[in-house]
C-alpha cells in the first residue's frame, strides 16, 4: 500500500541541507587546501556565490515541474523528451558512485578514531549506505524525520569547532596566498563541486512537497544559508589554524575539535562523520531512487523500475539496482584498491553534466522570469568553465549519454515511438501524452 505522506518546510529543507552539505566538508578543506593552499578559500567563496543562481533556477523549475525525473524532466521539456535518458542516465548512474565517495569519506573519520586503515573505511562506508537503504525503503516518512534531526545535531557540531578552533588561527597560515598559481584554484573548484552539487539531487524531490510553490522558495533559502556559514566557517577556520601543509591530515573537523575537547575529539567526530554521511547518501538516494523509477515510467529505463513513481510511494525496484550498483563498486574498490580521490572526481564529472542539462533547460524554460533566466545562463558559463577541468574523467558522462541513446534506438521499435514511453504495439490508438513534456500545474 501506498503512503501519502508529504514532505514539510522541515523535512525539506533537512534533505536539501543533508544532499548539499554532504560529506564533502569532511575532507576537503584538506583536499583543497593541499591543491591551491590558501587560495583555495577563493574557490569556496566562488563555489557559494554560485550555489545561488544554480538554487534559485532548480527552485522555480521544481516548482513548476514538480515531478520524480528532476533535471531529466527539466530537459525533455526544454528540449523534447528524447533528451530525457540521457540526461536521467547522468545522473541516476552517478548516484552510486556519489554516495559511495561521501560514505567512503565518513568511513575515514571512523576508521582515524578506531585506528584502522582504508579497508575498515570502506566497510564502515558499506554499514552507512545499508543505513541509508533501509531508510528509504521505509519511505519518506522515516527518512524525511531522520534527516531533519541528523541535519541540526551536525550543523550544531560543526558550528562548535568553529569556535572552539577560532582563537588558534595565526595569519602565517595566509602565506604565501597562491604558493601554486593561480590555475590551482581552477583544479580546486572541481574537486569543491562534488561539495556544492545536491540541488540537482533534491529537484527529484519537488512532487514530495505538500505545496511546492510556497515552500520551495523557503526551503531553498534557508538551505542556501545553512551552507554558505558553515562551508565558508569551516574552511576558513580549518586555513587559519592549520595551514596548508600536505601532511596536516585528511580529517580537519577532528583536527579543530581538538584544541578545544582534547583526545576525545577523535571519537566526537567520528560519530559527527557518520551521521552527516547518513545525511548525504540518504538525500541522494531519495532523490535517484525516484529517478530511477520516473525513468522507468518514461520507458528510459527497463519498464519494471516505474513501480513506486507515484507521489509518495515508495520506488522499491530502483532502490534494489541502486544498493547492488553501490554494492559492485565499494567491492571493486576494496580488491583494485581504488582511493577515493578518482571515485569522487568521476561522481563529480557526471554531476557537473547533469548541471549543464539542467541550467540549459532552465535558461529556455524560464524566458518569462527574468531574473531566473538570467540566473540560469550566467550558472551555465561558470558550470562550463569548471567542466573543462576535469579531462579525462568527461569520458565517463560520455559514456553513459552513448549508453542512454543506444538503449532509446534499441527500444524504440517495441516501446512505441521513440522517448514517449507508450506502449502503441497492440493498440491502434494514438499515444498518450508524454508526462515529461505535458506542462505540469503548480500545486498551490
Amino acid at each position: 500500500m501506498s503512503s501519502s505522506h508529504r514532505i514539510g518546510v522541515a523535512q525539506g529543507t533537512a534533505l536539501y541541507v543533508g544532499a548539499v552539505l554532504g560529506g564533502g566538508v569532511l575532507a576537503l578543506p584538506a583536499l583543497t587546501a593541499r591543491e591551491a593552499g590558501p587560495a583555495s578559500l577563493v574557490a569556496w567563496a566562488l563555489m557559494v556565490a554560485f550555489c545561488i543562481p544554480i538554487a534559485g533556477s532548480f527552485a522555480v523549475l521544481g516548482m513548476r515541474y514538480p515531478d520524480g525525473g528532476g533535471v531529466a524532466t527539466f530537459a525533455a521539456k526544454a528540449f523534447g523528451p528524447r533528451t530525457s535518458a540521457p540526461v536521467g542516465w547522468l545522473f541516476y548512474f552517478a548516484v552510486p558512485v556519489g554516495t559511495a565517495s561521501a560514505a567512503i569519506v565518513g568511513g575515514s573519520y571512523v576508521a582515524d578514531a578506531l585506528g584502522g586503515g582504508y579497508l575498515m573505511s570502506l566497510a564502515v562506508a558499506a554499514a552507512l549506505l545499508f543505513a541509508a537503504y533501509v531508510s528509504n525503503w521505509m519511505g519518506l516518512r522515516l527518512s524525511g524525520g531522520l534527516q531533519l534531526l541528523l541535519v541540526g545535531m551536525l550543523a550544531a557540531l560543526m558550528a562548535v569547532a568553529i569556535m572552539v578552533a577560532a582563537p588558534d588561527s595565526r595569519a602565517e597560515n595566509f602565506t604565501p596566498f597562491a604558493p601554486h598559481g593561480w590555475m590551482a584554484v581552477g583544479h580546486a573548484a572541481t574537486l569543491l563541486f562534488f561539495a556544492f552539487s545536491g540541488w540537482e539531487a533534491v529537484s527529484h524531490l519537488g512532487g514530495e512537497f505538500s505545496n511546492p510553490r510556497r515552500q520551495l522558495p523557503i526551503v531553498t533559502g534557508l538551505t542556501i544559508a545553512v551552507v554558505a556559514v558553515l562551508y565558508l566557517g569551516v574552511a576558513t577556520t580549518s586555513m587559519a589554524v592549520l595551514g596548508s601543509d600536505p601532511e596536516r591530515g585528511s580529517v580537519p573537523l577532528t583536527l579543530l575539535l581538538e584544541r578545544g575537547i582534547g583526545d576525545s575529539a577523535r571519537a566526537v567526530t567520528a560519530v559527527a562523520a557518520a551521521l552527516l554521511t547518513f545525511a548525504t547518501v540518504n538525500a541522494y538516494i531519495a532523490g535517484g531512487s525516484r529517478l530511477g523509477a520516473a525513468l522507468g515510467r518514461d520507458g528510459d529505463l527497463p519498464r519494471w523500475l516505474g513501480k513506486g513513481n507515484g507521489a509518495g510511494e515508495i520506488p522499491k525496484p530502483s532502490l534494489v539496482v541502486l544498493a547492488s550498483l553501490t554494492a559492485v563498486l565499494l567491492t571493486s574498490a576494496a580488491v583494485l584498491d581504488i582511493r577515493l580521490d578518482p571515485i569522487m572526481t568521476a561522481a563529480s564529472a557526471c554531476f557537473v553534466a547533469v548541471y549543464v542539462a539542467g541550467l540549459s533547460a532552465a535558461a529556455k524554460l524560464l524566458r518569462g522570469s527574468p531574473w531566473g533566466r538570467l540566473g540560469a545562463v550566467v550558472s551555465l558559463v561558470a558550470v562550463l568553465v569548471v567542466f573543462l577541468f576535469f579531462g579525462w574523467y568527461l569520458l565517463l558522462p560520455v559514456s553513459l549519454v552513448i549508453g542512454a541513446k543506444i538503449f532509446q534506438r534499441v527500444t524504440a521499435g517495441r516501446s512505441g515511438p521513440a522517448g514517449t514511453g507508450q506502449d502503441t504495439a497492440d493498440s491502434g490508438a494514438p499515444a498518450a501524452e508524454d508526462s515529461r513534456t505535458a506542462e505540469a500545474p503548480i500545486v498551490s
